[in-house]
């Protein structure tokens, strides 16, 4: 006699999601400086960039009337997190900076990425536009504090789900923003649009 015993189907993507976790692990435990460390895990996180099993699809829920976040991992240490954020049309983030480095990847639709820079004088502190960009899936960036401030917006007419890894502890946080900025824009001569 012999006794059955269920086993779990395997979860798509969930491989390739723990293959991603040691060998961002790797890059956190070995290598301290912030901006060889988002450049390292956007090499590491583009290969999974809009795989159809990466993600299962209770990972794709969309929000109401914001964004949503589904938080994929948190290190144990705190030392980084993965998470997916998806958009509905017309959601975005408010104008805002980062905790800590971060690591962003267009899985799926498109993100519209506006960066900013901080003008700060005696007078009068303000905003600048310096570029916008269209980021269509597999579009991957590294951002590194200071001077990351920026906003993203799905400017599509899909869902958009984009891939991130932040250096800290976002379960604990809830959000990666350090800041947010509710000040004047002024657009710059030289602003680019990608």
């Amino acid at each position: 006699m012999f006794t059955l015993t269920a086993t779990p189907p395997l979860i798509p993507g969930a491989s390739r999601l723990r293959e991603l976790i040691v060998a961002v692990r790797r890059v956190v435990r070995t290598e301290s400086d912030a901006g060889k460390v988002g450049a390292s895990v956007a090499h590491l996180l583009q290969p999974c960039l809009g795989a159809e099993d990466f993600l299962r699809p209770e990972q794709m829920a969309p929000g109401g009337e914001a964004y949503r976040q589904h938080i994929l991992h948190v290190e144990p240490d705190g030392s980084f997190s993965v998470v997916a954020l998806v958009w509905l049309p017309g959601q975005a983030t408010a104008i805002h900076d980062h905790v800590s480095w971060c690591v962003v990847g267009v899985h799926k639709g498109q993100e519209n990425e506006t960066v900013y820079r901080l003008e700060e004088s005696e007078r009068n502190t303000h905003l600048v536009m310096e570029s916008e960009t269209v980021s269509p899936i597999g579009s991957v960036a590294a951002l590194v504090p200071p001077g990351d401030i920026h906003q993203v917006e799905n400017g599509g007419s899909e869902i958009a789900v984009s891939l991130h890894v932040y250096g800290a502890d976002i379960g604990k946080l809830g959000s990666s923003i350090r800041r947010r900025y509710d000040l004047g824009v002024r657009h710059a001569p030289e602003a680019l649009v990608s």
